[in-house]
């Protein structure tokens, strides 16, 4: 592995590199979920587009089931075998396999890896500013822009909290006081 932070030149233009080059990062929360991976999008100089080529290893869970609002997610297996957690269904993915998940597919998805060897996957994604993420299992809602996450059991009426009598508009219409 190189020092080297990006493969874009001092010229600004990106070129490429070998995909051990782009740094190794890893996650884990609790036993239950972890991975290792390399942004390789970011490393090329790419914003709009995410690439990650990532790995599972036995008996881990890459994220917390979930689903995209505005953007979408792409995963193509590489190496060995994981299972594709998609709602209430189960599906072995094994080297050459392929999925895509689009915006607005309101079924969470993660991915676990179910056999004894790690497993090696490309996973492709927009980079939205605006996305908002629901995740089923927990009931979160997180909210990209702002950098929020929402319980979904604290939702509002539409009208909740807005006073929508005559009263009320004449107290917001009144000039303030000095």
């Amino acid at each position: 592995m190189s020092d080297k932070i990006s493969a874009v030149n001092a010229d600004g233009i990106s070129e490429p590199f070998a995909t051990e080059t782009a740094p190794l990062e890893a996650f884990s929360q609790g036993e239950r979920f972890g991975s290792s991976f390399r942004h390789l999008s970011s490393f090329g100089g790419g914003d709009h587009v995410g690439v990650a080529l990532e790995e599972l290893a036995p008996g881990k869970e890459s994220n917390p089931s979930h689903y995209h609002m505005l953007e979408e997610e792409h995963v193509y297996i590489l190496e060995g075998a994981l299972t594709l957690r998609l709602g209430a269904r189960a599906y072995v993915m094994k080297a050459g396999d392929y999925v895509c998940f689009p915006a607005g597919q309101k079924v969470g998805h993660s991915l676990f890896n179910h056999t004894d060897a790690a497993c090696r996957y490309l996973i492709i994604g927009e980079r939205n500013p605006n996305d908002v993420i629901v995740y089923p299992e927990s009931g979160r809602v997180s909210v990209r822009l702002t950098g929020e996450g929402y319980s979904t059991s604290a939702t509002m009426d539409y009208w909740e909290g807005i006073d929508s009598s005559s009263a009320g508009a004449q107290a917001r219409a009144a000039p303030a006081q000095e």
